[in-house]
């Protein structure tokens, strides 16, 4: 199995790359790894003229999406920020998810293909919001999008969603124990969702 792990918090040493930190110790032996942090990467963030002309990609955007095409498993993860993920990394979605590469629609109908279908997905996101409240007030809208508008429209299936939080007023100190045993328990699985072997998230 060949896994891709994108970190989308914007700074280093936050809780978001120690929960990575956990999840990819935890991934069966032989696991090829490839592992990219948003931050990292030297990129425009802005498709300045949508899909009106082509913007070439930066030489990290070629690494990413090589690895992207390369992998079985796919791992985000960010915290939820003002009810979505950090602009650095919706920068990244527009710039990476291009028609003709990761969807194609079709000319007569108003369906589409999904051209990354064949791989699966875990979704990681932190949040101060305990995760009840994300689906009781707000209707857990980035996740949904996420894992349905997102991964599930360029193919990724099955995608599985881990919530974390509240985060704050010593809210991580109470959870961190479980949540890497969640996120332990899914990594030592992942292999198994390429074959098609159905998994729970959190």
């Amino acid at each position: 199995m060949r896994c891709l792990v994108i970190d989308g918090y914007p700074d280093s040493g936050r809780l978001v790359t120690a929960l990575l930190d956990g999840y990819v110790a935890a991934l069966p032996g032989g696991t090829e790894i490839d592992r990219f942090a948003v931050r990292d990467l030297a990129f425009d963030p802005v498709l300045h003229r949508g899909y009106a002309e082509d913007q070439p990609l930066e030489p990290d955007l070629r690494r990413l999406a090589d690895a992207v095409l390369a992998c079985d498993h796919l791992v985000v993860a960010f915290p939820m920020w003002w009810g979505a993920e950090p602009a650095p990394l919706k920068g990244l979605l527009d710039r990476l998810l291009l028609p003709g590469w990761a969807f194609r629609y079709h000319r007569d109908d108003p369906m589409w293909d999904r051209l990354l279908a064949g791989r699966s997905a875990d979704l990681i996101v932190t949040m101060d919001t305990p995760p009840w409240y994300l689906r009781l007030a707000y209707g857990d809208a980035v996740i949904k999008r996420w894992k349905r508008q997102v991964l599930g429209f360029t193919g990724f299936k099955p995608v599985r969603v881990f919530r974390f939080g509240p985060t704050r007023q010593g809210g991580t100190e109470k959870g961190l124990v479980r949540w890497n045993a969640s996120l332990a328990r899914a990594a030592a699985s992942a292999g198994a969702l390429k074959r098609g072997i159905k998994q729970s998230g959190a």
